[in-house]
C-alpha cells in the first residue's frame, strides 16, 4: 500500500469546499508541509474533528506523506482526533494553575457534568480536556470553553459558566 493510500476500511472524501480552502492555503506557503496545520483546522471546522481518513486526504492534496500530516495532528492539542462534544472545555493543569487551584475547577466540572477528563457528556454537549498551558499564567486558574477564555475561575462559578453554553 502506498504511504498516502488510506486503508480500505475507511471511506473518506474531502468536500469540495474543504479541498478548495486547503488548496487556497497552500498558496500562502513555500513548503506545502507548512499548510498542514491550516488544512487540519479547515477539516475540523467543518466536521468537528479530524478523522483518520482526513489525514490521507489532506496529505494527497498537499502532496506530502501522510505521516507528516499525522505528526502535526498529534502534536497540536487543539486538533481533535476523535469526536468531541458541541462545546470543548479545556482546563489548564500547568504548575502555575496547580498552585492557584485548578483541582477545584476540575472537580467542580466533573461533578456538574458527571464526566472525567477525556470524556464527553451523554448528551454530546461537553467534552472535558486537560491542557498543559493556556498562556494565562498570571490569571490562573484558567480554562477555555470553545474559543472563549475564562480566567480567575472559581469552583463556585462553574455551574453558571457552563449554563452559558447550551
Amino acid at each position: 500500500m502506498h504511504e498516502n493510500q488510506q486503508p480500505q476500511t475507511e471511506a473518506f472524501e474531502l468536500s469540495a469546499a474543504e479541498r478548495a480552502a486547503i488548496e487556497h492555503e497552500m498558496h500562502h506557503y513555500e513548503d506545502p508541509r507548512a499548510a498542514s496545520i491550516e488544512a487540519l483546522k479547515i477539516v475540523q471546522k467543518q466536521r468537528g474533528w479530524v478523522p483518520d481518513g482526513a489525514i490521507y486526504a489532506i496529505a494527497d492534496v498537499l502532496g506530502i506523506p501522510a505521516s507528516d500530516v499525522e505528526g502535526v495532528a498529534t502534536f497540536y492539542s487543539q486538533i481533535f482526533r476523535q469526536p468531541v462534544g458541541r462545546h470543548v472545555i479545556r482546563y489548564c493543569d500547568s504548575v502555575v494553575c496547580h498552585i492557584t487551584g485548578y483541582q477545584g475547577i476540575q472537580a467542580a466540572i466533573e461533578k456538574k457534568l458527571d464526566i472525567k477528563p477525556g470524556q464527553t457528556t451523554f448528551d454530546g454537549r461537553f467534552t472535558l480536556l486537560p491542557t498543559c498551558c493556556l498562556g494565562n499564567c498570571d490569571k490562573g486558574p484558567a480554562m477555555m470553553i470553545d474559543e472563549d477564555t475564562h480566567v480567575h475561575v472559581t469552583p463556585e462559578a462553574i455551574p453558571d459558566l457552563l449554563e452559558q453554553y447550551k
